[in-house]
């Protein structure tokens, strides 16, 4: 593809809903990869709600990306945790638990790991 593209977040060519409707991803594509919008609502975690949809033990995608919105603990296997919210941006290895903390949704913009993330 070559030119000018234009896509919206506001009008994904895919959403997938976590469970118990604690969020959604939604996912636009080009030619160098997915990028996503996720919307973590207040009470999600990984553990609990997207867990389920995957079936690994922790997270297992890379992520980069930026937070827009909202505050999200992120706790790695190895035991390395911290703190993201509104203007971070992040790199995150794979190999965590995460969880939206207090009661707004978290959105991040993620342009790494979408493609198959929250897919069964």
């Amino acid at each position: 593809m070559s030119g000018l593209v234009r896509k919206s977040l506001d009008t994904p060519e895919e959403t997938r809903p976590f469970e118990d409707g604690k969020g959604k991803f939604e996912l636009v594509n080009v030619d160098g990869g997915g990028v996503g919008r996720a919307t973590f609502e207040p009470g999600w975690q990984w553990s609990k709600h997207v867990k389920p949809i995957v079936g690994t033990d922790s997270c297992q995608a890379s992520h980069v990306g930026y937070v827009v919105s909202g505050r999200m603990h992120i706790a790695m296997d190895d035991g390395q945790e911290d703190d993201f919210g509104p203007g971070d941006f992040m790199v995150c290895p794979p190999g965590h638990d995460a969880w939206v903390l207090g009661d707004g949704a978290c959105v991040v913009l993620d342009w790494q790991a979408y493609v198959d993330y929250a897919k069964g």
